[in-house]
Order: C-alpha cells, then structure tokens, then sequence
C-alpha cells in the first residue's frame, strides 16, 4: 500500500514513469471492479472490462494534470468516479441521434437487442443530484454500484464504519429509487 502512495506521489511530481509504476500495481483490483460492474449492464454492452480500465486509467493519470491523490482509498475513490463516467459516456453515445440512437438494432437472428440504458442515464441524473445534496452517500453508491464493492469494502474506502456505510447505502438506494420515479 505505501509504494502505490509513494508513486501516486511520485506522479504528481510529475515523474514521467510513474504511471507506468503503478499500473502493474491496481490493474488487478481495477479490472476486478470494472468486470463486476459490466456485468451488472444490460445485455448488448459491447465495451469489455479491460477496455474500461485502460479508459478510466487514462483520464486517471492525465500528464501533467492538477489531479492529487493522498493515498490508495483516495485512488480508488476518484478510480470509481472515472469507471463512473466512461460508463455514462458511452451510454450518451449510444444514446445520440448520430451515433443511431433512434434505431433499433437487429441481431442475426433477428431479435431486438436491447434499447442504449436509459435507466443508466436516468440513475445519473439522479446520482448527480445526490451528490449536491450528499457528496458522501453518492460516492457510496459509485462505490457500491458502479465499481461492486461489498459494504465493508466501501466503508473502508470511504473512511467510515460498516454500520454507517450500510445506513448510508439504504437511505441513498431509497433516494435515488424516489427521485428516478419521478416521486
């Protein structure tokens, strides 16, 4: 755990091997929580897990980037916001007009794949609002939902008790449920 502090310190000195450095050392854990989000999607996702990680990597460690990271729990928190928002990058993509969002696709077989996630967008939406409300509870729910950390993983991530995280977590389901309700 200290050396990926001692490189995230070293990367934000602006050491130019550092990103190399730690790669190797969160790429497990990384495609761990990038797997187990993407199966969490609905079906006619084309993106895989090791693309999503080298995505979210890249806006990571940016060269030259104002970015700060105090410590691995501090990593892997912006970690989750990244995967976060390629996922909802590419659900908008999908989505527009341009890229055929109007369109329905066909398999070869002739069924219908499944519509671009909507209810993706809409929990963004819903996940942004939260977070203006509550920065915590959001960060929880990116935590748990988006990146498929247990309870007592995100509670340690986050810096509270499990007892907390699992408070938190029922209050902010019972949340974003009611505001993508439209309640």
């Amino acid at each position: 755990m200290n050396e990926v502090t001692d490189i995230l310190n070293a990367l934000e000195h602006g050491d130019p091997d550092a990103a190399d450095k730690l790669l190797p050392l969160v790429y497990d854990e990384l495609r761990r929580l990038a797997a187990t989000r993407l199966a969490q999607e609905a079906g006619g996702n084309t993106l895989q897990p090791t693309a999503l990680v080298h995505e979210a990597y890249m806006r990571l460690v940016v060269p030259n980037s104002a970015r700060h990271f105090t410590n691995r729990q501090h990593f892997f928190r912006v970690a989750a916001t990244a995967l976060r928002r390629v996922l909802i990058d590419r659900a908008r993509h999908k989505h527009a007009h341009k890229h055929g969002g109007g369109l329905q696709r066909q398999d070869l077989d002739d069924i219908a794949a499944p519509e671009p996630n909507e209810e993706l967008l809409a929990l963004h939406a819903a996940m942004e609002k939260l977070a203006v409300l509550d920065s915590l509870k959001a960060k929880l729910v990116e935590l748990r939902y988006f990146v498929g950390l247990s309870g007592d993983q995100a509670a340690e991530v986050l810096g509270i008790s499990p007892s907390t995280a699992d408070r938190y977590w029922k209050y902010a389901r019972a949340w974003l449920q009611i505001e993508m309700d439209g309640r």
